[in-house]
């Protein structure tokens, strides 16, 4: 068996879960610019669209209890209605929006699930390395 990589395989130095794809800048998609294919899953920085796409699901922006540092919010996360697990402490808006854009964080998320029903689907990410 061969050991080199194929040419257009993953990158081994990007870290855990990388892919080639993630390092293309993130597309922004604005409500009414296009159609929503079911399943597709599409990052952006825009405080209006995280903010629609949060609020129509009722998820309020909150943080980890315990994961501020010198001040400032720590793990950013959703608080989605009904749902249990780890107890958040929720935050306004522009905290919240003040942490993501301190960070340089992407929103990746889904409108519609591959079913075609509302998908609760999303993540943050920082940035790699090579776009800072």
């Amino acid at each position: 068996m061969n050991d080199q990589r194929r040419p257009g395989t993953r990158d081994p130095y990007a870290g855990p879960g990388a892919s080639r794809s993630l390092k293309k800048p993130p597309e922004s998609v604005v409500p009414g610019e296009g159609p929503q294919q079911p399943g597709r899953i599409v990052a952006t920085r825009n405080h209006d669209v995280i903010r629609r796409w949060a609020e129509q699901r009722g998820a309020r922006p909150a943080t980890m209890p315990g994961s501020e540092y010198n001040g400032h919010l720590g793990v950013l996360r959703f608080d989605f209605p009904g749902y249990g697990g780890a107890v958040l402490r929720a935050v306004g808006w522009d905290e919240w929006f003040a942490a993501f854009d301190a960070r340089r964080l992407t929103f990746r998320y889904q409108e519609r699930g591959a079913d075609g029903a509302p998908s609760n689907f999303n993540r943050l990410e920082q940035p790699h390395r090579d776009e800072l």
